[in-house]
């Protein structure tokens, strides 16, 4: 059996083969989109309680309480005592260097959105 196709017609299929494959293509990035925007809304929709939390404390460490060998003052922006030493402890452990070797200025946390 021989199946004779003329140039308009060959022309005619592959545009609809093309136009096919564009169509297919446009309607997965629209999913992929779409699923990243649920995605993304899900997860803003508990940090919205979060953004009531914009005051800003500061609680530097005064001067006559530094132990020997203390480097200064230390300004901790609405982190807690206690993270601000588990931060310290876990930069001194992952750098090999003791922790009295090294100088924080400030620790600060950061919301990412």
């Amino acid at each position: 059996m021989e199946f004779k196709m003329n140039v308009g017609e060959a022309l005619m299929d592959a545009v609809m083969g093309y136009a096919v494959v564009f169509l297919g293509i446009a309607l997965l990035v629209l999913v992929v989109m779409l699923t990243g925007k649920v995605m993304t809304a899900k997860k803003a929709a508990p940090a919205a309680p979060a953004a009531e939390k914009t005051a800003v404390t500061v609680t530097p460490i005064p001067h006559e309480a530094e132990a020997p060998g203390a480097a200064g003052d230390l300004k901790l922006y609405d982190t807690p005592d206690r993270d601000a030493a588990m931060i310290m402890a876990i930069v001194a452990d992952e750098l090999k260097i003791p922790i009295n070797e090294l100088r924080f200025i400030s620790i600060r946390e950061v919301h990412r959105k």
